[in-house]
């Protein structure tokens, strides 16, 4: 069964020309959109199947500043006073609320490392605390076990995947801007050296800029365009459980696992870091920028399958523009979960949390997280193709920090001043990644 998720109706026609074309239906590419209609931008979203029907609505729903890495903690909080914003503007639910998030561990090192982040976060005006085992135990009280301690961040929250994006691309229609579901981008038109065109299965769209978001597609778009976006996926398996569960915490992470509170009461269960590696021809192209992170990880991640093989978003080869690509092949990402990892899964939740076993399993499923080779989102304008902006590797990150980056973004294509300088999530710094330049990260 696949995750949840809210359909929309949105019209199918193309219009023959926008200001901006979004690729892409995830939370960024319809935070971008939002925002670039919300300010009166002609903006035409494109998503060759439904909007937030990919990892946008397969995540566990976090909205964090906690353990962000520097460069994305200002996206990180910037988002949280957005996603607040969101339904004051438009009355757009999106299932954020503000519950605050806990982390408990055993391990004497994660602890330190998470109280000197605190420590960090305190010169950046974020509220996070590091606490011993007499706070850990109150705020695990539901596991029925003490703890060496932990941290809480009382701003951060959640919101719901099944619902976000979804509700988001009803704001876009709102402000007046086109959500076209079910159509493929297949290429860029240029003129001058300049984007003139995005290319579709529905025909040619006029536009001035184009932002390309297409999440775990974006590195083989790019490369047709003789663009090289080092990005690799791993897939996640996941599972939701019926409400019936009392006296949990909204959103709590451990080592075992990591549990949230769905709008419907029920609880997402997941393995943080937990992942299957399906080997791709992509993966072994951009394998000197990877190997670095494969090896950090290498506890976490196992061999999987042909999946994403098959599937075509890691494909090597470019396709013609006149005829049906892999993406109108593959219209929504849907990799069969890992059976082994989801039974371990549940019988993890239920050990820790007890009042889980009076729950049932509501679905499972997997999806394929687009990662950079630094964990950090390429986000910016190409300067070898004038108004083509890439924004994807959001590193399994990408749904709490969306709004947050649609703004930034959306500031970016209309050359707005913006809340925070765009150079950290430059393309460019790929150049000569490798083992060294990994460490500095």
């Amino acid at each position: 069964m696949p995750a949840p998720l809210t359909r929309i109706d949105t019209s199918p026609d193309l219009p023959a020309r926008s200001d901006v074309v979004v690729i892409g239906g995830g939370i960024v590419g319809i935070c971008t959109a939002y925002y670039l209609a919300q300010r009166g931008v002609s903006v035409t979203l494109l998503e060759k199947g439904l909007v937030g029907a990919e990892q946008s609505s397969r995540n566990w729903g976090w909205c964090r500043q906690q353990n962000r890495d520097a460069r994305e903690l200002p996206m990180a909080t910037k988002s949280l006073e957005l996603w607040d914003a969101m339904k004051q503007e438009t009355g757009i639910d999106t299932g954020f609320r503000r519950c605050g998030l806990t982390y408990l561990s055993d391990s004497e090192s994660e602890i330190e490392g998470w109280a000197n982040w605190c420590d960090f976060a305190k010169t950046r005006g974020v509220r996070s605390h590091a606490f011993g085992a007499e706070e850990a135990a109150r705020r695990g009280e539901a596991t029925g076990r003490g703890w060496k301690g932990g941290v809480y961040s009382p701003d951060d929250g959640i919101a719901d995947p099944s619902l976000a994006v979804p509700a988001i691309a009803q704001g876009v229609l709102h402000y007046g801007g086109h959500v076209v579901q079910g159509c493929a981008a297949r290429g860029i038109e240029t003129a001058a050296g300049r984007v003139s065109g995005v290319i579709t299965e529905k025909g040619t769209i006029a536009c001035d800029r184009v932002v390309m978001a297409g999440g775990a597609w974006a590195s083989s778009f790019c490369r047709t365009l003789g663009i090289s976006f080092p990005q690799a996926a791993t897939r996640s398996s996941i599972l939701s459980v019926t409400a019936g569960a009392e006296g949990l915490p909204p959103a709590l992470h451990t080592s075992q696992v990591s549990v949230t509170q769905r709008s419907s009461g029920g609880y997402t269960l997941a393995i943080s870091g937990k992942a299957q590696l399906d080997p791709t021809l992509q993966q072994l192209r951009h394998a000197r920028h990877y190997l670095p992170m494969f090896w950090r990880r290498r506890r976490n991640l196992s061999p999987g399958g042909m999946q994403a093989f098959r599937a075509g978003h890691e494909r090597l080869t470019g396709w013609a523009l006149d005829r049906p690509t892999p993406m109108e092949r593959t219209r929504i990402l849907d990799p069969k979960p890992n059976r082994a990892v989801i039974e371990e899964t549940l019988r993890r939740a239920q050990v820790l949390l007890p009042e889980l076993s009076k729950t049932r399993i509501e679905a499972s499923w997997a999806g394929y997280i687009d990662s950079t080779p630094d964990g950090v989102p390429v986000i910016g304008e190409i300067p070898r193709l004038p108004g083509f902006f890439l924004a994807a590797g959001f590193s399994g990150h990408g749904f709490g920090i969306g709004p947050g980056a649609g703004l930034l973004i959306a500031d970016m294509v209309t050359g707005a001043a913006s809340y925070e300088d765009p150079a950290h999530y430059a393309l460019s710094r790929f150049a000569g990644f490798g083992w060294q330049k990994v460490a500095e990260f």
